[in-house]
Order: structure tokens, then C-alpha cells, then sequence
């Protein structure tokens, strides 16, 4: 990945469609210039109306490979990541690679969600000892998850059903995890005249009586607690894992600036430090 030159005002951000288009622009706004990573080009489009410095599709396998770019191109003010709370391996990845270059390293991570309702599961083997037997369970979480809910749920007593995302892996992972097509519905969350309509509409249809997603915060989670509180159901949250150990972090646009535009030497740190 190629710069247009050395600046200490360049930005280095991974991120996806949740609250990365939105930092991104605010970083522009604020005289930053920015790069993106991202996974898919799906998700290089929500960033088409910005003047990024450059937009990286694909996944950089393993942190030698983020160590490389790291040190083919002019340094960073700062590797931004606003990756997914679950997207474990990336964030471990950035953490040793911005190590081994001697790079600094922000996390961005949304905030937790409040709210009463909710039983928490520390790991997925948890929803064996959830009081699921007998209950209609909706799968409300990401493809890669589906094989191992589904069987401890199915073992657990529960009938399930799940979404998965309009794409050949979404469907190929949902159907390799063995729900039936007709427990599967295949969608976008938050897609209809309303947001969440759909969701609504599933639950009714499959007399769904509790729900599990994962504890990442953000529109997902907030509809999914609405949802459950008004169709009375029982929700079920994987709990959210610890942000990397070592790294700052931050969780709102005003603090991610306020971190960047202190002195280049305070308050971030090179993780190499």
C-alpha cells in the first residue's frame, strides 16, 4: 500500500460498515488524511463518497503481512482499529505486527449497551446449561458461529432457527450447520420499511421464544434488545471479549481525536514501547 508521501497526519484504518464510514469521515474532517482496510468490496462501498488516501479490499493474512505494509510504506500517525469486538484475530494481529514495526496502535471499540434484560454466556458451550429445552431459539449471530450454536443448542433440547447473509459464504455456513431451509431466513439485519419489521415478523412467524447475539454493542444489539422486550421474549448475549491487552482504548469519535491530536510522542504510545 503505497502513500502519497511522508505526513504525520496519515491515518491507517480497519475497519468495516458499522462505525468505520462514519470515523473515517470525521478523521477528513479534522485534517486527517486516511487510509481504509476492509474485508469485502461490499464493504469498500460505504465508503465511496470520501476522499480516502487509499481503500484496501481483502483480508492481510497474519501479522507478518500487516508488518510488511507497515514498513513498505511512510509511517503512520497511527494504525486505527475499529474492527468488530469479535473480530479477535485481526485485533491480535494489528497488536503484533504495529509491535514488530514499532507503529502506534489505537483501539476503537463501541460501547457496551445497557439494559437490564439479558442473560450473559461467557462461550459458546454456556448455552448448554441456558434453560433452552423445549424453547424455539433464534440464532442471531455471525455465519462463522452457526455450526457450533446450533449443535449445542440442538443437543440442549432447543428447536433452532437462524439468519444468515445474502452471500454464497453466508448460506454455504449456514447450511453446512445443518438448520433446515425453511428454519433459515436470509437477510441483511435491520432491511424492510422499518428497521427491524423483518426481525419482528420472523420471530412471530417461527414462535420464537428466546433469542441469542453476540454482545457487540452497536444498531445489531440495540435491536435485538428492543425486539425482545416487545415481543416479551428471553435474550441470550454472548459475552463480549476483552479488548486487546496493551493497546489504548476508546470508544466515541471525540475521544479517538482527542488521542490523535496530542503530541506525536503523548498519549499514544508505540506498542513497540
Amino acid at each position: 500500500m503505497q502513500g502519497r508521501g511522508f505526513r504525520q497526519d496519515r491515518i491507517w484504518l480497519f475497519a468495516g460498515t458499522g462505525e468505520g464510514p462514519q470515523l473515517a469521515a470525521a478523521l477528513e474532517r479534522h485534517g486527517w488524511r486516511v487510509s481504509v482496510s476492509v474485508v469485502t468490496a461490499a464493504a469498500a462501498s460505504a465508503y465511496s463518497e470520501l476522499d480516502l488516501d487509499q481503500i484496501n479490499v481483502g483480508a492481510l493474512q497474519g501479522p507478518e503481512a500487516i508488518t510488511a505494509e507497515l514498513k513498505a510504506d511512510l509511517p503512520f500517525r497511527c494504525v486505527v482499529d475499529a474492527t468488530h469486538p469479535f473480530a479477535c484475530q485481526i485485533s491480535a494481529d494489528l497488536q503484533r505486527a504495529c509491535a514488530a514495526a514499532g507503529q502506534p496502535l489505537l483501539r476503537f471499540e463501541r460501547s457496551l449497551e445497557r439494559g437490564e434484560k439479558g442473560c450473559l454466556l461467557n462461550q459458546w458451550g454456556d448455552l448448554a446449561q441456558a434453560d433452552i429445552r423445549g424453547r424455539s431459539l433464534f440464532l442471531a449471530i455471525g455465519g462463522r458461529h452457526l455450526s457450533m450454536a446450533h449443535a449445542v443448542a440442538r443437543a440442549a433440547g432447543a428447536e433452532v432457527f437462524a439468519r444468515c447473509l445474502p452471500s454464497a459464504t453466508g448460506l454455504r455456513l449456514a447450511l453446512a450447520a445443518g438448520l433446515p431451509p425453511d428454519h433459515l431466513a436470509v437477510l441483511r439485519p435491520l432491511q424492510g420499511a422499518e428497521p427491524g419489521s423483518i426481525e419482528r415478523a420472523l420471530c412471530r412467524r417461527w414462535g420464537i421464544t428466546t433469542v441469542l447475539c453476540r454482545q457487540s454493542g452497536g444498531v445489531t444489539e440495540r435491536l435485538w434488545r428492543r425486539v425482545s422486550d416487545e415481543l416479551n421474549l428471553d435474550l441470550l448475549l454472548l459475552r463480549r471479549p476483552a479488548p486487546p491487552a496493551g493497546v489504548e482504548t476508546v470508544d466515541c469519535e471525540a475521544d479517538l481525536l482527542r488521542c490523535l491530536s496530542g503530541p506525536s510522542s503523548s498519549p499514544l504510545q508505540s506498542t513497540h514501547d
